[in-house]
């Protein structure tokens, strides 16, 4: 048994790379299959976890033995029966919502939005520049990737702090009598708002999905709840996660802040480097049907969970894997998980993240911690609160 807390994110430090501790679960006496007694991705339940990069891609991509059955479906603490669409639903029937869906989050549609994504990045840095400090942890990252996904699913801005508070008590309160309260009032306001669409639809994502069809069908009334909910879920706090961790790094590593700066064309590939570096969940898998894997005989229904935070790391998958390269070019990691149930938003969040770097670095001069800034951070989606930045203003 193998307490994972450290690695799945519990457990604040305050070390250069906050996940360098995760190196231990591939060490050359610790087996491949670990068995962790806590909870784990939402599970109450114990589960077994594999920590090296090859075992994960296993996981992920063998669709005959792991199944996503049950995942993020914490509408059933409260009787709901739908499903958590698409991540719950695995292939084949998985594809057709993910051929729904995609469209709206494909490189094309990317580059559809990334005007609206610049002006919304560069209205917010005009706001803060001559201030010469943000909180860019609070202020900017908890903020900049909602207002663009609210707006892409035609969710008002007004209910953002609601938002956040409800999602913080579903992911992060660990207290069921809370989960279960927020869980009902976001349930509540998605079917007003599915309602709402139904009367007077729009041009958004959220009018699309409830007056979609699938094989010539309208979606039921499952399906749009379904897919609706698990969008909410995924949308809130990830790239805002990022951004804190991504600009810790950034203050804490002065040469890596003035390589970006001196050389705004490796900004793609120093994103796909801060994803690696930063993984911010360790999803599960179900076992499907009994098999034995590194001498452990797995039973149907058993959950495994991939350790991200170790697998991104592996040696055996990225050379140097603990150096920061922002030039990196063989970077297939796992932040946004593999397979056929890879991030539906993966390419929107590489956009944000792309343009908020391009952006800040042509408006925003050398920027440092404020002194007495904290930098401990919690490696995973809890991250960091207050991030406090600054620099010395432009002369008027």
């Amino acid at each position: 048994m193998t307490d994972l807390n450290f690695a799945n994110g519990n457990v604040p430090n305050d070390l250069p790379d906050p996940y360098v501790q995760t190196d231990r679960l591939r060490g050359p006496d610790v087996p491949r299959l670990l068995y962790n007694p806590d909870s784990a991705a939402g599970r109450q339940s114990g589960a077994w976890a594999v920590s090296h990069y090859e075992d994960i891609r296993r996981v992920y991509e063998d669709n005959e033995y792991f199944s996503t059955q049950g995942a993020a479906e914490f509408q059933a603490m409260v009787g709901e029966t739908f499903r958590s669409i698409p991540l719950a639903i695995d292939p084949p029937e998985h594809g057709k919502y993910r051929r729904f869906l995609n469209p709206h989050f494909s490189p094309v549609a990317m580059k559809t939005m990334e005007p609206k994504i610049r002006a919304v990045v560069v209205e917010m840095i005009d706001a803060i520049a001559q201030n010469g400090e943000v909180d860019i942890a609070y202020d900017f990252g908890r903020i900049y990737p909602v207002r663009i996904f609210l707006d892409l699913m035609g969710l008002p801005f007004s209910m953002f702090e609601q938002f956040l508070e409800w999602e913080y008590e579903i992911l992060h309160s660990k207290d069921y009598p809370r989960i279960g309260a927020a869980v009902t009032a976001v349930i509540a306001y998605l079917r007003g708002f599915i309602a709402e669409k139904e009367a007077e639809p729009d041009n958004r994502l959220g009018s699309y999905i409830v007056h979609g069809e699938i094989d010539g069908q309208p979606l039921s009334a499952d399906d749009k709840i379904g897919i609706i909910w698990f969008l909410w879920l995924g949308g809130l706090d990830t790239v805002a996660s990022t951004i804190s961790q991504m600009f810790r790094r950034l203050v804490l590593d002065t040469a890596l802040q003035d390589r970006i700066r001196a050389n705004p064309q490796i900004i793609p590939s120093a994103v796909e480097e801060f994803l690696r570096t930063q993984p911010l969940v360790n999803s599960a898998r179900v076992v499907r049907k009994d098999f034995s894997w590194h001498g452990v005989e797995l039973k149907a229904g058993d959950v495994i969970q991939c350790i991200v935070t170790s697998g991104n790391f592996d040696p055996a998958a990225f050379k140097c894997p603990r150096e920061f390269d922002p030039e990196r070019t063989a970077n297939r990691h796992y932040t946004f998980v593999g397979g056929a149930h890879i991030c539906l938003g993966a390419h929107l969040a590489r956009r944000e993240l792309r343009v908020l770097l391009e952006e800040w670095f042509a408006r925003i001069p050398p920027f440092r911690l404020k002194p007495g800034a904290d930098t401990t951070v919690t490696p995973g989606l809890l991250s960091i609160r207050n991030l406090p930045l600054v620099w010395d203003r432009a002369a008027k």
